[in-house]
């Protein structure tokens, strides 16, 4: 008897790490559900696309995508197309009308993702929607994973209460929900138990964690708990709002030795004049003496941030001060954004916007200091010893060498550690003596006496 054809999918990710977690739900979902992942089927039976809305930019990459597999369905190279996340909230009327288009599917609404793809097959009915109102349905299934086995992203929140005036997040995501916090441990655990050794921690706010559940239990009560799963070796947190619980988080921080002495917390800006019009906390200074005691509490705590140039009513007096600032604060790694006005947030209606190619300028400059920046706390290591996960190993010029990250590096946006001489596994953890460094990454020698390392996040001079 024939074995009948097991139906296959793709699935086109775009957008940020939490769009990541949504699509390797789905993909867990399809797979117990019969339907054979591919990334190479010339033609699948479906195809998927987690789309990102949040910038213009953004927008115009998920509809090239769109677009693109659209003109494949109509050809018939495509069974059926679904389209899912951010845009479908966003801009579904326009989708509706691009013909190729089997079913959209709002944010939040995984399980009904995977159950669109799965009617798909078969299913010669006309357009399928289901959007409206953002839900948070947490999926307790097992997830594919498309990061590297040793690495993986939890998502401990969905939604957003800030209302940022720059910001569309909480119109497509909803309201700030937190997951519970016994579903988040589960999901440590199961991780780990496929292998994952580092936990990348997010949400759109990961300090507001645990304020809408019941005994309110917070991110540093959730990084003891999920500190205590076995297997795993690094705990990094990222997306770190700037009012909420950061001398606690960093206190955590120093007395958990899996949670690495890494933080991601956008400021977006230092003036308090552009921070208020941004409906964001705070100011410079307020956010430099954050940074003082959080370093103090965790030496060589290395520090992620963001920031957005241009926007209105930015003069150039307060971009000079932005500039003092970033030299100030001295981050680790800094992302530069030129503000972008997305239409329905107060910010594009505002008065005083700021042309684009004084926007560009303002980015270029910035970025040209924080390479500077970071060059000179790159070389403060040299002569110092670290923790890399290795992620590639093979030779160079004939000679053996490794690549990969330390506590100081997230996976995707920062930089690398390249090892010479050993040919370590990738996935495994090398103890390196720092020997040289760039703007962008470190170069160093393995330990050969402590290729076990012994488990802490921060070199050995500030053991704790």
């Amino acid at each position: 008897m024939k074995t009948p054809r097991q139906p296959s999918v793709q699935l086109v990710n775009l957008g940020c790490a939490k769009n990541v977690v949504d699509s390797e739900e789905v993909l867990g979902l399809l797979a117990e559900g019969g339907m054979r992942v591919s990334a190479s089927s010339r033609r699948p039976d479906v195809v998927i696309i987690n789309t990102c809305g949040f910038l213009q930019s953004a927008r115009a990459e998920s509809l090239r995508a769109i677009r693109d597999a659209a003109r494949r369905r109509r050809r018939g190279e495509v069974g059926r197309l679904v389209v899912a996340g951010c845009m479908v909230k966003r801009y579904g009327d326009e989708l509706a009308g691009i013909s190729g288009i089997d079913a959209l599917v709002g944010p939040g609404r995984n399980d009904r993702v995977a159950r669109a793809a799965l009617d798909a097959v078969g299913n010669g009915h006309g357009l399928v929607r289901i959007s409206g109102v953002a839900r948070h349905e947490w999926h307790s299934g097992p997830r594919m994973l498309s990061t590297q086995p040793w690495t993986a992203y939890i998502k401990i929140a969905e939604g957003c209460d800030h209302a940022c005036s720059f910001c569309t997040i909480p119109s497509i995501r909803g309201r700030y929900t937190s997951k519970p916090l016994d579903r988040v441990v589960a999901e440590a655990a199961a991780l780990s138990s496929q292998g994952v050794r580092e936990l990348n921690v997010i949400a759109q706010d990961t300090t507001r964690y645990g304020s809408d559940l019941p005994g309110q239990p917070d991110l540093p009560v959730l990084l003891r708990e999920v500190s205590q799963v076995d297997g795993l070796r690094w705990i990094r947190v990222f997306y770190a709002f700037p009012d909420r619980g950061l001398p606690q988080l960093a206190e955590a921080m120093a007395g958990l030795p899996k949670v690495c002495a890494y933080l991601d917390v956008p400021f977006q800006h230092s003036d308090p004049a552009i921070l208020r019009a941004m409906r964001r906390p705070g100011s410079g200074d307020e956010y430099l003496g954050a940074l003082r005691r959080m370093r103090a509490t965790v030496p060589d705590l290395a520090v992620r941030t963001t920031l957005i140039v241009g926007f209105p009513g930015e003069t150039d007096e307060v971009f000079e001060r932005l500039v003092k600032f970033v030299e100030d604060a001295g981050f680790d790694r800094l992302g530069v954004f030129e503000f972008s006005p997305e239409p329905g947030t107060p910010a594009a209606e505002m008065p005083n916007q700021i042309p684009a190619p004084t926007r560009r300028a303002r980015r270029d400059r910035l970025m040209r200091l924080q390479q500077q920046i970071s060059l000179e706390r790159h070389r403060a290591w040299i002569g110092r010893e670290m923790d890399v996960l290795v992620e590639t190993s093979g030779n160079e010029n004939g000679r053996r060498q490794a690549i990969g990250r330390s506590f100081r590096d997230g996976p995707e946006v920062d930089g690398s550690v390249f090892v010479a001489g050993t040919d370590a596994p990738p996935g495994s953890f090398r103890r390196v003596r720092v020997t040289g460094a760039d703007a962008y990454d470190l170069r160093g020698m393995e330990i050969p006496s402590a290729t076990e390392p012994r488990g802490n996040t921060m070199p050995m001079e500030a053991e704790h």
